[in-house]
């Protein structure tokens, strides 16, 4: 099982988030023509370090599903649509990551081959979720009491909210320092269990997906430090 998957955001400052803006339009064409790459999605980013519906203009993320860590280390090195980013970016950082468990679709689809493993060490999660628009205003209105315990765990290396629309289909990427780390607020965090019995009982989405992840390999930087992750034992 070869399959690597990356996330890569990237900030940006003045005028060149006007370029990063068109991107997310005009990057499709070069994406879809990219050797080994199995599935990807343009991502803008919330304000804050949260999960916020508002966006952050100075930044965006790229996800990407690879054949192998060899055609995704093709495309970061000499990809002319990478080489672009790169040049107009002020800063990247790019997260290599196994699949440990991913249950659900996104945009009608599991893109995400399990990569069976004993490891131990960082992790790193991403959720997403078309919301029903009859649910935006119930759901929207328990996200910030479901994320305040995220403040409180010293566990949690870094977290952004991503998406593809605003509002409608949203996303978290969070890492995690262990597992334990992201187990405590996944179980004994209260607002988190209530948020997913709201889940199943309000019914919010039309689609949904979680994936774990064992992440192995960190490039680059986020605010001028590198998130730091465990090192994996990859099998």
């Amino acid at each position: 099982m070869d399959q690597v998957t990356t996330i890569t955001f990237f900030r940006y400052a003045g005028l060149e988030k006007v370029w990063a803006l068109s991107m997310m339009q005009f990057a499709h064409r070069y994406l879809v023509k990219t050797s080994g790459l199995t599935f990807y999605k343009l991502l803008g980013t919330g304000k804050g370090d949260g999960f916020s519906p508002w966006p952050d203009y100075s930044s965006y993320a790229l996800l990407q599903v690879w054949d192998n860590e060899q055609a995704a280390d093709c495309f970061f090195q000499s990809n002319p649509l990478s080489l672009k980013y790169h040049r107009h970016s002020l800063e990247r950082w790019t997260l290599y990551m196994r699949v440990v468990k991913a249950d659900g679709q996104w945009s009608g689809e599991n893109p995400f081959i399990t990569h069976v493993s004993d490891n131990i060490g960082s992790v790193a999660i991403i959720t997403r979720a078309t919301i029903k628009a009859s649910k935006l205003r119930t759901f929207w209105s328990y996200v910030p009491t479901s994320g305040k315990p995220l403040k409180r765990n010293e566990g949690l290396l870094y977290t952004k909210g991503i998406g593809e629309v605003p509002f409608l289909q949203m996303a978290t990427f969070s890492l995690w320092k262990d597992e334990d780390s992201m187990k405590k607020f996944a179980y004994q965090s209260k607002e988190h269990g209530k948020a997913i019995a709201l889940t199943k009982s309000l019914n919010w989405y039309k689609e949904e997906l979680f994936a774990r992840f064992y992440p192995y390999r960190s490039e680059g930087t986020w605010h001028g430090q590198a998130p730091l992750i465990s090192e994996n034992r990859l099998q």
